[in-house]
């Protein structure tokens, strides 16, 4: 059985919200929510609504919305619900992003760790794919205990791994 998570997480200046099925098809279709930054969704947000299942799922992309003026300036998410690596241990990868206004601030590095205190309750490693370029972003996840270098994905991104916390 795959645990679940509450379709609403709360960090200090962020809701993370689910993206349910109807969001995602009326994104995919062009659609945008009256609290949206013009700027969201991006490209990578629209593939993010791409991996909602139309059954929906706890375990998909969630909206980025600032909790001081409820606008949504990006998306953070797993790619799917856990699954077993081949150490036996619980896997499941994430991505994020934020519309360009809203970078600097320290609400990626928030959004991920409020991914993480769910992920660390449950008992399941997280990883992550990023540009090795993207410098700001490998900052993020180093911040956030992503300290195993897995290599490289098909598309040449750093495949990084954080560890269970001990305990």
């Amino acid at each position: 059985m795959v645990p679940l998570i509450d379709p609403v997480l709360r960090t200090v200046r962020l809701r993370l919200e689910l993206i349910t099925p109807d969001e995602a098809r009326a994104m995919l279709a062009g659609g945008r929510g009256p609290n949206f930054h013009p700027a969201y969704p991006r490209k990578d947000d629209l593939d993010a609504c791409s991996l909602v299942p139309a059954e929906g799922s706890p375990w998909g992309p969630r909206h980025v919305v600032r909790a001081f003026d409820s606008l949504v300036v990006g998306s953070i998410g797993f790619f799917g619900p856990p699954a077993l690596a081949d150490d036996g241990v619980a896997e499941v990868e994430i991505g994020y992003g934020l519309v360009t206004d809203a970078r600097g601030h320290g609400a990626a590095t928030e959004a991920v760790r409020g991914l993480l205190e769910q992920t660390d309750a449950l008992g399941i490693r997280v990883r992550a794919s990023v540009e090795p370029a993207n410098r700001a972003s490998v900052r993020v996840l180093a911040k956030c205990g992503f300290t195993s270098l897995r290599g490289s994905d098909d598309e040449g991104n750093l495949v990084m791994v954080r560890p269970l916390p001990a305990g």
